[in-house]
């Protein structure tokens, strides 16, 4: 593996709002990443997706650190901890600085599929919840239709859960479901016509459910995503989560956590990407002196660095008003999101520019030579577009100033 670089975060950025505890996480998760998750990175981002490159050692060493732990209540066997969306949100960050895929995954465990089942019944959690959380089971979420991704009002969602007595019939077909390939159960917004928008959760080994294979994308290769069909699938009304037509009320409330935490991600890509930069700047010559002896880059760099600054407060912001009980925290939810990810998008575009040919390379083929600002040129892309597009976040917005009433 090649040589870290040094993390220029550590004499730049300064964590008034983070308490100890949470800083305590990002040092764990920091070591466990740089041991663990660094290693890996390059095979993960740069396989072709399949059940068999499913990065299923690293999601059991997660599992083996606890840090499935970290984003839930004592009473489920979580840390129990006093801002765990902060601390959820710094475990993204961390393992996005060397895979934004790993981090996509952990996201989609814990945040997708996890928070949702914390809202859930004793059964619901006993079930599912807790052997999420020990990594004995693989968790997904899902909700974008072919025809229904951003909007998933009633009339936009057609998987169709047909009331019948003590249970529901499940008709339909989700689509970019991420760990779905390799999960063990899926969470599940539905249309009732008797109960309005439930979740569900739908175990994969079921009659009538079948996965499709794996997507192949120009990123985040180590998530897998496929298509989900439901054909007359049994789901027992205990495996409802929450009550009659609460499914997209939950479904958003988690969306708007899952945020929170792609801002996160955009910000360990974001400062991965700057670290290395900074490290070729400062050792690489051209003309007769170092590149970043050039001004262009200097100030280049020190408007990157303002951007990774703000980008970072305003996820930690975001996640310390959803901490104090703030189910919708708007607008800091939104700016993290979109601010955040076209930061990672900005960096990364400046980090191919700063290793030249050898950033556009995937590797050279000369001495099998690779670096870091190609993978995350590739893999910050869907996160502009995931858990609400940065267009729709600035419609958010927007209505904070505006109104819903003009905006729409």
């Amino acid at each position: 593996m090649a040589m870290l670089p040094k993390r220029m975060a550590d004499e730049l950025y300064h964590d008034l709002m983070s308490s100890e505890a949470v800083r305590e996480i990002r040092r764990e998760v920091r070591a466990f990443a740089d041991e663990f998750v660094a290693p890996r990175a390059y095979e993960i981002a740069h396989r072709d997706e399949s059940v068999e490159s499913f990065p299923r050692d690293v999601f059991d060493a997660m599992a083996r650190q606890g840090i499935f732990r970290i984003p839930f209540a004592a009473r489920d066997g979580g840390r129990g901890l006093e801002h765990r969306v902060l601390a959820t949100a710094t475990v993204c960050e961390e393992l996005a600085y060397h895979s934004n895929s790993i981090a996509a995954v952990f996201d989609v465990h814990c945040i997708l599929a996890g928070r949702t089942l914390e809202r859930g019944s004793d059964f619901i959690r006993d079930r599912y919840l807790k052997p999420l959380i020990n990594g004995d089971k693989i968790g997904a979420f899902a909700t974008t239709e072919p025809l229904a991704s951003t909007d998933l009002s009633p009339k936009a969602v057609s998987t169709f859960a047909r009331r019948d007595g003590d249970r529901y019939i499940v008709n339909g077909q989700k689509r970019f479901i991420s760990n779905s390939p390799v999960a063990d159960f899926i969470v599940v917004l539905c249309r009732s016509e008797e109960d309005g928008m439930v979740e569900l959760v739908v175990e994969t080994n079921q009659p009538g459910v079948r996965i499709g294979k794996p997507d192949r994308k120009m990123g985040n290769r180590g998530q897998l995503t496929a298509d989900v069909h439901f054909n007359d699938v049994e789901v027992p009304v205990e495996r409802r989560i929450g009550e009659p037509n609460q499914g997209l009320r939950l479904a958003l409330a988690t969306l708007t956590f899952g945020r929170i935490g792609i801002a996160a991600t955009g910000v360990g890509m974001a400062q991965s990407a700057f670290d290395h930069s900074t490290a070729h700047l400062v050792s690489r010559e051209a003309f007769g002196k170092k590149l970043g002896a050039f001004q262009h880059w200097q100030f280049r760099m020190a408007e990157r660095a303002t951007q990774i600054e703000n980008a970072r407060n305003l996820y930690i912001k975001a996640a310390l008003r959803m901490d104090l009980g703030v189910e919708f925290p708007e607008p800091e939810a939104g700016m993290a999101k979109f601010y955040a990810t076209e930061a990672a998008g900005d960096m990364a575009r400046d980090g191919v520019q700063i290793f030249g040919g050898y950033g556009f390379l995937r590797e050279l083929s000369e001495d099998g030579s690779h670096y870091k600002v190609e993978e995350i040129y590739r893999d910050n892309k869907i996160s502009e577009i995931y858990e609400g597009t940065n267009e729709i976040q600035r419609m958010v917005i927007a209505r904070q100033i505006f109104g819903k009433e003009l905006v729409g």
